[in-house]
This record gives structure tokens, C-alpha cells and sequence, in this order.
């Protein structure tokens, strides 16, 4: 008998906006830059990427690049999209 299998979309998951955030937050913990973007791109194909590419006003192709494990956004990137979903950035003593 074989068994079928189906790829696992996190996006799919991240329904409520403390679902992305703790999302997020956990990206942030393990401190590995590409996770936060692939994190990123993640809640971004949650909500929709042209959606977020409007908010932004970046290229919805350009956002697909960047918030991906091989992508590296630039700060003022990463802010843009952390504000379109509906979250902020917080900074906690350890």
C-alpha cells in the first residue's frame, strides 16, 4: 500500500493575527534571518501577497523573492510588511 502525501503550506494555518504573530515571534526567537523572511513570506501568502504588495506599494513578485529562505529584505522592507499585516515589532529585554 503506498502512502499519499500533500506538501504542508504554513500559510494555510496562519488564520488570526495571533496565529502570525506567534508565528513571527517564534522566527525572531531562533534568531536565523531566514526564517524571519521565509516567516514573513509565509503570513504574507496568508493574507494574500498582492494584498500586502499594495499595502506596501513593493512588486508582489519582488515580495515573493524577498520573504523567502534564499531572500535577505532590507529593514525598511521588513517594516513595511510587518505594518500591511497588522503587527509590530517590539524589542524585550532577554
Amino acid at each position: 500500500m503506498k502512502t499519499k502525501t500533500t506538501v504542508w503550506d504554513a500559510a494555510a494555518h496562519l488564520k488570526t493575527k495571533k496565529d502570525r504573530a506567534t508565528y513571527l515571534a517564534f522566527a525572531f526567537e531562533e534568531g536565523d534571518s531566514a526564517l524571519i523572511a521565509a516567516a514573513l513570506g509565509d503570513i504574507a501568502r496568508s493574507e494574500g501577497m498582492a494584498k500586502i504588495a499594495l499595502k506596501t506599494g513593493l512588486g508582489r513578485e519582488s515580495l515573493y523573492k524577498t520573504l523567502s529562505t534564499d531572500g535577505n529584505p532590507e529593514l525598511t522592507t521588513l517594516l513595511k510588511v510587518v505594518t500591511a499585516i497588522g503587527l509590530r515589532l517590539q524589542v524585550v529585554p532577554r
